[in-house]
Order: C-alpha cells, then sequence, then structure tokens
C-alpha cells in the first residue's frame, strides 16, 4: 500500500522538476541574458532548482535536479555538500553545472562525480559576463534565493546521476 502511493506521488514529482528546471532556465537568462550563450554552448548540464543549505560550525545542503545533454533531458542527479569551518545560518540558491564537452558530462554520468574545494562556483549577478572560465571541462553558476548564511569554510559537493528510466 505504502509503495503504491509512492509511486502514486511521484509522478507529480517528476513534471514538477521538469518544469522548475525550466523556470530556473527562464530565471537565470532574465537575471542575465548573456547566461544563453553559456546554455547554448554548453554540451551538457545539470539543473539544481533549490539547494538548501545550512550549518552551525558543520554544515550541510542538499538538492535535486534534472541533466541535460544537448538540451534534451537525459537523467536526474542529486547534490550533497558537507563543510566545516566558521559557519551560521541557512539560505537556498539554484545550481547549474555545465559540462564543456562530452567527456565532462561522461564523467559526471559515471556516477559519484565530486568537486572538491578548489572548484569554484559563480554568483550569477546581472553583471556577470556570459563568458564561463571551465575547471576540468566543468563550471559551477549560482543564483541565490533567500537567507542568510556567515561562512568561511571548506568542503566540497558530490553528485549522483540516475538516467530516465532507471530509479
Amino acid at each position: 500500500m505504502l509503495i503504491a502511493a509512492a509511486v502514486v506521488l511521484a509522478f507529480p514529482v517528476l513534471a514538477t522538476a521538469q518544469r522548475d528546471a525550466a523556470s530556473v532556465i527562464a530565471k537565470f537568462k532574465h537575471k542575465n541574458p548573456r547566461i544563453g550563450r553559456a546554455f547554448a554552448s554548453a554540451y551538457g548540464y545539470a539543473i539544481f532548482p533549490t539547494v538548501g543549505k545550512g550549518a552551525v560550525g558543520i554544515g550541510g545542503a542538499h538538492g535535486s535536479g534534472e541533466v541535460f545533454e544537448r538540451g534534451r533531458r537525459i537523467g536526474r542527479s542529486s547534490l550533497t555538500q558537507v563543510t566545516i569551518g566558521f559557519q551560521l545560518g541557512g539560505q537556498a540558491y539554484s545550481e547549474v553545472v555545465f559540462f564543456k564537452d562530452k567527456t565532462a558530462l561522461d564523467d559526471f554520468k559515471r556516477g559519484n562525480f565530486e568537486l572538491d574545494a578548489q572548484a569554484s562556483a559563480i554568483a550569477l549577478t546581472a553583471r556577470a559576463s556570459g563568458d564561463l572560465a571551465y575547471n576540468h571541462g566543468v563550471a559551477i553558476v549560482t543564483m541565490g534565493k533567500g537567507g542568510l548564511m556567515y561562512e568561511a569554510s571548506v568542503g566540497g559537493q558530490k553528485f549522483s546521476y540516475h538516467p530516465l528510466g532507471r530509479t
């Protein structure tokens, strides 16, 4: 009975995830129209509509998203982050991970993809350049949604990948 309820409830969640991804792309392009070049030129990207982050000394973040190859949705992903250092508060943000080429996307799709503390995200602003600085074929762009966080911490992000049609 519980399994059936979970399956029935999952369908609206999947439809919502697709709408959320399209909405995030539109919001990123509205905030900075030049980011459209990045979506057009990237081989693929993973969109995390909402990443929730909170910390009191030790922090964590999590979000679920969709993965696209050449503009076509090919799978789902989850993002998990653990940080340690001086940090307090909570925030929500959207994140897009751009893959410059097929090799970078294939690395991501193999699963257990990790970005270390050296990989830095670019906060999207109206003035930010549409040209991305890729590091090992990957570029990260974030856009704040709300919250307040004081942070001087070190950590990394870990991603999972699930192709469409698989659980």
